[in-house]
Parts: structure tokens; sequence; C-alpha cells
């Protein structure tokens, strides 16, 4: 027969079943009717479109034979082969969207700037990744301890940060650039170069030792200087890059991150300290970094700002509407002033409200709007919310002024029919009070007529009144009867008697 080859990029997957009596070998193809899958080749599935109306197509292939060393052989190198134009492949999308950068031009005749012994993240090819960083004529060469090279221009790096080691186990210098730049075999956007002042499985394992310890005290005391030192060597390295850069007519500046500023948050998995700069808001110290370009943020809001939550979430909207938003999640209520007041500084607007919003549906409203801007819709008539004002949940200042007004004014209200409603009672009890008036004048001028008689009067006008009631049949209350005085009748003006009826 006649051999028929098949390309790689046709081929889906390669199945080699447990032997029985004999070895198989299944190779299945991309053929049309079914799902491709997310990992076919992007020229396979333009073939299998273009061709699947009227051509046949092999779906599979069965290879049997009694000797099974063959097969396997076979089956590993289309396993190898189809890996490899895999990578090959995906290397290939990797690159195609970077930005050609110009050569390096080695500095000669002159001393060169260098920090030794440094790590660089992203690593190559998942090993640690050591070496030293030298600063050329018109970029800076890293180059490893096994000859890998990485060359970063000065003309490609947007944001250069210098963030020495205070509260953290590293020092390090960081770039964040304009066009990715290919690391191994992956394009990476941002670039750092650090040096451990204190390694983590020494500083987890001193956690066990006393602090009066002397052996204590003296690795404390190097640490404190390891630091200064290394601080110091980074912060002379940044200077000399600066000068070589401006004499060579590049704009080149690290920023410092102010940690007085800098609060708690989760941007990925873990909770980072989260440290503004001049131009960016940043992570560097654990990866993936976390790197906010300011000039890039269009909005931000603030989720879940509630009296009973303890933490807030952080949304930074980008200016590119196809891009989904940063989040910074669950940061402390006790920040969210300090942050407002920073964005209120870097002018920068900013909304709150209560929940959780659905972005993807926000930014595709937004995105369709071409008046998401103006205060008005098409006719220019009808009013609407400007901008990034739908996100305001307690209201505007206007409108808040306005429901401030008409409080005052239903509260005016209530407070007069309160007036008038205090002044009814007032009269009532000015009645009430005159009536009490009256009946007290007269219960004063009857014990003053009273006074004017001694006991054995008023026993005998007691005993007529009797006398008189029981004539005309009426009821007479058999209570007894009860003394009461304050004295002798000379000394007090006579004693009183009262009865009960």
């Amino acid at each position: 027969g006649n051999p028929i080859p098949f390309h790689i990029s046709t081929i889906k997957n390669v199945v080699l079943p447990d032997p029985d009596n004999a070895t198989l070998l299944r190779i299945n193809f991309y053929t049309a009717g079914i799902a491709l899958g997310k990992d076919a080749p992007a020229n396979m599935l333009k073939l299998v479109q273009k061709y699947a109306p009227y051509a046949s197509f092999i779906r599979e292939m069965t290879f049997r034979s009694l000797d099974g060393n063959n097969l396997v052989a076979a089956f590993r190198q289309i396993s190898e082969l189809r890996k490899r134009a895999r990578a090959r492949e995906i290397r290939e999308m990797e690159e195609a969207n970077l930005v050609e950068q110009e050569k390096l031009i080695r500095t000669k005749n002159e001393r060169v700037p260098r920090l030794s012994d440094l790590t660089m993240r992203p690593v190559f090819a998942g090993r640690k990744t050591q070496g030293n960083l030298e600063a050329h004529t018109n970029g800076l060469r890293f180059i490893s301890t096994r000859s890998e090279v990485v060359d970063i221009m000065y003309a490609n790096i947007k944001y250069a940060i210098f963030q020495p080691c205070e509260n953290e186990i590293m020092v390090l210098v960081h770039f964040h650039l304009k066009n990715p730049i290919m690391v191994g075999k992956k394009k990476h956007l941002d670039i750092q170069f650090f040096t451990e002042v204190v390694d983590a499985s020494q500083a987890v394992d001193n956690g066990r030792r006393s602090m009066y310890d002397p052996d204590e005290m003296d690795d404390e005391q190097r640490e404190r200087q390891l630091r200064k030192r290394l601080n110091q060597a980074f912060k002379d390295f940044c200077k000399k890059v600066d000068a070589v850069a401006k004499k060579n007519n590049y704009q080149l500046e690290f920023d410092i991150p102010y940690r007085d500023l800098g609060f708690m948050g989760n941007p990925h998995k873990e909770m980072v300290q989260i440290l503004p700069t001049l131009n960016c808001l940043v992570n560097l110290t654990e990866t993936p970094f976390f790197v906010v370009d300011l000039d890039e943020v269009d909005h931000v809001h603030f989720e879940r700002v509630t009296y009973m939550s303890k933490a807030f979430d952080m949304i930074l909207i980008n200016k590119d509407f196809n891009k989904m938003p940063w989040r910074i999640d669950m940061i402390p209520n006790g920040d969210k002033d300090s942050i407002q007041e920073w964005l209120t500084d870097m002018e920068i607007t900013y909304t709150e409200g209560p929940m959780n919003l659905n972005w993807k549906s926000i930014l595709g409203t937004a995105k369709e709007d071409d008046r998401f801007y103006m205060t008005t819709e098409d006719d220019e008539v009808t009013e609407k919310e400007a901008g990034w004002e739908i996100l305001r949940m307690f209201g505007r200042e206007d409108e808040e002024e306005e429901e401030e007004d008409e409080d005052d004014s239903e509260f005016g209200e209530e407070s007069a029919e309160e007036e008038e409603e205090l002044e009814e009672d007032d009269d009532d009890e000015e009645a009430f009070d005159s009536e009490e008036d009256e009946e007290s004048d007269f219960d004063a001028d009857a014990e003053l007529e009273e006074e004017g008689m001694d006991w054995d009067e008023m026993e005998e006008q007691a005993a007529a009144e009797d006398k008189r009631k029981r004539r005309m049949g009426e009821d007479i209350d058999e209570a007894p009867r009860k003394r009461r005085g304050g004295g002798s009748g000379r000394d007090n003006g006579g004693r009183q008697k009262k009865r009960r009826r």
C-alpha cells in the first residue's frame, strides 16, 4: 500500500487500552458533527468548518498487534509530538501581540551599576531564578546563574517602584511595563527583582526563641544592620539607574510606596497589605502581583458599606469598559475614611452602596450608552443620572437637601399641631386649676368659719344636724369619727374635728 501522512494537528487524541491478548492503539481525529473542544488548533477549526458541508472525515483508526512494543513506542512518540506542537502554538499565540523591543546597547568604558545575588519573579520554567542586574545605555539586563537573559528597555518601563524593607522580609525593585515581554514561555507585564533579608524558614524558627536570649539579641542586631545595608544598596542602585537613564535621554524615576496610607485587603486569594504610590495601587510582596495604574481607573465604588458589616469591598472600574474592574475584598471599615480622602486627593470619583453589584451587566449598559456621562437623554431634555451617579444608593447632595427641607416643613407642621394640642391642654389645665382654686377657697372659708367655734360648740352642731337628718329619714353613715389636732385650742387656734360620711 501507499503511506498516507496525517498532520499532527488533525489528531484529537491517542488511546492505548490495557492489553489483553493483543495490544490496541486507537487514534481519534477531529471531524465534523462533534464538539472539537477548546484545545483544538485554530487552523483545524477553520478547516473543519470549511470542508464540513461536502467532505468525508475519518473519525478514528485502530491498530492491533500481538507484539505491543511497537504500538507503545508509537503511542509515546505521537503524544510527545502533540505536546510539542501544542506548546509551539501557544507560544506563537503569546508572541503574536508582542511589541518588538529594541536591542540592548551595552555600556563600555564605564563602570556599570550592578546589583548582585538577586532573585527574579516571574521565574524561568518553575525554577528559582537568581542572578545579577546591570544598568546599561538603553536598558537593564538580568543574567541568571544558568545564563538566562532578560532585557528591560528604559523606553518600555512605565513605572519603576523601589520598596525598602521595613515590615517585610525582602527589599525589592519592581518594573511595570508598557508592553509585555517574554519570560520563559509566557509574556509578563510586571518584572521584579528582590533580595530576602530573613529567610522564611528562619523567621518561623525564631518564634520559639526567648527574647532575653543573648544569641537572639545578636541575631536581631545583625538583621537590623542587614536591612539597613540592603536598603541603602538598593537605593544607591536606583539613583545610579536614574542618572544613566537621564544621561541617555530617557525618563525614569523610582516611586516609593506610601506606607502611612496602606491598608489590608484581599485582591486575589489572601489578605495582603495594599500600598498606594504616586501613580499606582500595589501589592508587590506576594504573587500574583497586584498593580493598578491610577491613570486607567475611571471610578471607584465601595460595596457592602453598612453599619452592621465589619469590612467592605473596593471596586476600581477601568476606563476600558471591555475589561472587568479590579477588586479588593475584605477591607476593614476603619480604613474607609482614609481611602476616600486619598481618592479625593488623587481626583478620582467614588460612590458607595450596601450591596454587591453585577458588574458585567453594568459595564455592558455603560458601554452601549453613548451619552453615559451626560445629564440628559438623546432628546437633550429628559434628565438622567450622569455617569457613575447611577451607583449612588443614598442619593445626591441636592436631593438630600430637598429631603431635609421637606422634613423641616413636615416637622414644622407637626410642631404647630403639637403646639395647638399643648395650648388646649393648657386651657383645660387652667380651667381645672381654677375649679380647684374655687374649691380650695370654699374649703378655706369653711375652715375659717369652723375656726371660730370651740370643741363643745362643734359637738352640739353635729348632734343637732344628726337629729335633723334622722327626722327627715335620711341614712346616717355610722363610720367612726376621727379626731385630728396639732395642740390645744388656745395655743393653736383651737382643735378641729372632722367627720367622714
